[in-house]
């Protein structure tokens, strides 16, 4: 419920749409216990063959009498007896009461009421029109408001949740990102929005509505209501027990419904693996088996929110029956005690217990749409604990407080003693000390999990080492802002990330201010210009499609090295960039990089002999240290180690 609450702060900022939301509910509630209450004039009035000017001056005769009846038996009660005395006089005030407010009122009705039951009965009927049309704005009004509030607040709090997502941990993405926080983002926020505009929606209307009816049922009997409303607690109960089952059903739904997700990311982003290794059975064996746990824990949910509805409506019939029992009692046999108890001063009529029923009848619809109610806003605070795991979830890389403003270029970059862990994994880097000097061009080779990929994500600054540090010219950077550390770098990868946009805007991507002769430059750099213009429909405004898929991997590759171009880094970190494309791209590749890494910080992570051959120098790393340095050539001919490792590709370059 805390998260929720968080929510609801979030719904606040709406501050004039929540009062509309409240006054539009008392609108309808008001409407709603006024359309009920016609029934009394109906009965009383235009069916007993009176108007309000003959019914009113009946009224107004009765209350005279039962007042000068109450003052004459006030008169007559000795002094002393001080309890008789007590009561006559509530009950003398009571009527004084009365036939003040009925002669107050009777020159008006006197004046404008028609005349005659039929004209009376118009009159009735026009008022429940007029008061249904006045209640039907207010609910669309209402309705639209509640919309607006938790449409708005649910794009709040996915734009929240989102940002965190940007600055969470890797450990929270896969390869293909991540299903549990996509599952988060789309299936729980949007049960928050449900469990909001509940909320904010019914769970102020219905109970208004139910409220005016119970007052109105009060004003009829109240001690009557007291004694027909003694079940209610065990509504409360019921529900409360309830509630918890249903918060708790419903997260194991929402857990089930991420491992779809997964279970679908893994199948559409590996459509290729599937179809040609022919296992499409068993991927629809995973989907079954996911769905029909889905479906297993869905069923579940559905059966408290049965149960919760059909405990409410059991017992809201339970009260009905009750009043009907005890007012059908009191009415027929004209009593006005029960069980001993005073139930009223003076004998129900007929259209007075058929108004009480009404009222409660009109306060039990209101209580059924709760269980509803209380089921959404349920599924709602499981969905909003969920939410706020990852927008609360801490991450290992802070922001520094006062962030140290470094020149650009630096002089050198130094790995000084650097330990590091994954939070689930075995120590990865045991004590790396590496120093690059700007200008220089840096491989790393070794075998896979030494530590390679994890040295660029600390340079990155993605994690922070457990030991040790890296530094910029003496300084730390973790003392550095992460902005001002990653303008200076350009990262490609091996897995080229190309996005559902134009060419143009995939190159830009990263660097916002640039125009269109930067962008033509840069592809011209990468030498990827020509087969844009020649290979694409409309060249530099093609649209790629999701992931890039009309390009081929080279190409995908060169635009990749045209944005890292672009963004004039004083750092370019290629991880496993060339591995899978063909002689022809690389070729291409190798000849853009030697022209853009002149005055730059270069640092491969590769295999490739050719690739290797550009570099300065080598660091071989084996079990998380640096077990050789120097260049390629030297490292062939004195390191067994390095020649053995890569030995297949190392045989054509010599």
């Amino acid at each position: 419920m805390k998260s929720f609450r968080r929510v609801l702060r979030l719904a606040a900022h709406r501050r004039w749409s929540l009062l509309g939301v409240l006054l539009t509910s008392l609108v309808i509630a008001g409407m709603w216990g006024g359309n009920i209450g016609t029934l009394y004039p109906m009965v009383e009035v235009v069916f007993e063959g009176h108007d309000l000017k003959s019914y009113l001056q009946v009224r107004v005769e009765q209350a005279d009498q039962e007042l000068a009846k109450v003052q004459e038996a006030l008169s007559q009660t000795p002094p002393d007896d001080t309890s008789l005395r007590s009561k006559l006089e509530f009950e003398q005030t009571a009527a004084e009461y009365s036939s003040q407010w009925l002669h107050r009122i009777a020159p008006t009705v006197n004046r404008w009421a028609p005349t005659g039951p039929f004209n009376t009965l118009l009159l009735v009927v026009g008022f429940l029109v007029a008061g249904t049309a006045i209640k039907l704005v207010a609910l669309t009004i209402n309705l639209m408001l509640v919309q607006y509030i938790s449409e708005g607040t649910v794009m709040d709090l996915r734009e929240k949740f989102f940002r965190k997502s940007l600055h969470l941990d890797l450990d929270h993405f896969g390869e293909n990102g991540s299903a549990n926080l996509t599952s988060r983002l789309t299936n729980d926020v949007s049960h928050i929005g449900v469990g909001l505009s509940t909320l904010i929606g019914r769970l102020i209307r219905e109970p208004l509505k139910m409220f005016v009816c119970l007052l109105g049922a009060a004003l009829v009997c109240p001690r009557l209501l007291l004694l027909v409303l003694v079940v209610s607690p065990i509504v409360a109960v019921v529900m409360q027990r309830l509630s918890k089952s249903i918060r708790r059903a419903s997260r194991r739904v929402m857990e089930e419904m991420s491992s779809l997700y997964g279970m679908l990311n893994d199948a559409f982003n590996g459509i290729r693996v599937v179809k040609s290794s022919n296992t499409q059975s068993h991927e629809r064996a995973r989907f079954r088996q996911h769905a029909a746990g889905y479906f297993a824990r869905s069923m579940k949910v559905a059966f408290y929110n049965t149960a919760a509805r059909g405990v409410s409506e059991l017992l809201g019939l339970t009260v009905v029956g009750l009043a009907i029992i005890a007012g059908g009692y009191l009415t027929i046999n004209q009593q006005t005690h029960l069980l001993g108890i005073r139930m009223t001063d003076r004998p129900l009529d007929d259209g007075m217990v058929l108004l009480f029923f009404a009222f409660l009848i009109g306060a039990s619809d209101p209580a059924r749409k709760l269980s509803d109610v209380w089921s959404a806003l349920q599924r709602g605070i499981a969905a909003s604990s969920r939410v706020y795991e990852i927008i609360d979830a801490p991450v290992r890389v802070e922001e520094p407080v006062s962030p140290v403003a470094l020149t650009r270029p630096h002089e050198k970059i130094r790995f000084e003693n650097v330990h590091f862990q994954y939070p689930s994994g075995p120590l990865v880097l045991r004590g790396i000390d590496l120093e690059i000097a700007h200008g220089e061009t840096i491989a790393l080779v070794g075998p896979n999990g030494c530590g390679k990929s994890t040295l660029i994500s600390l340079l990155c600054r993605f994690d922070d080492p457990h030991q040790g540090r890296v530094c910029f010219d003496g300084t730390s950077i973790a003392d550095l802002s992460t902005r001002n550390l990653r303008r200076r770098i350009a990262l490609v990868t091996q897995r080229t990330v190309l996005f559902d946009d134009t060419i143009e805007n995939n190159i830009r991507y990263g660097s916002p201010s640039a125009d269109s002769h930067d962008v033509v430059r840069a592809a011209k750099l990468a030498f990827a210009d020509d087969f844009i213009l020649r290979k694409t429909p409309n060249g530099y405004q093609s649209f790629l499609g999701n992931g890039g898929v009309r390009l081929s991997g080279g190409q995908m590759q060169r635009i990749a090295l045209a944005r890292a171009f672009l963004r004039d880094p004083d750092i370019l970190i290629l991880d496993e960039a060339t591995s899978q494309i063909d002689i022809e791209s690389e070729r291409l590749i190798h000849e853009a990089l030697e022209k853009f890494l002149v005055g730059r910080t270069g640092i491969m992570v590769t295999h490739r002999a050719s690739t290797l051959a550009m570099a300065d120098r080598v660091a071989v790393l084996d079990h998380g240290q640096v077990a050789a340095i120097g260049k390629h050539q030297h490292l062939l001919a004195t390191n067994s180690f390095y020649r053995n490792l890569c030995h297949s590709d190392y045989a054509d370059a010599a």
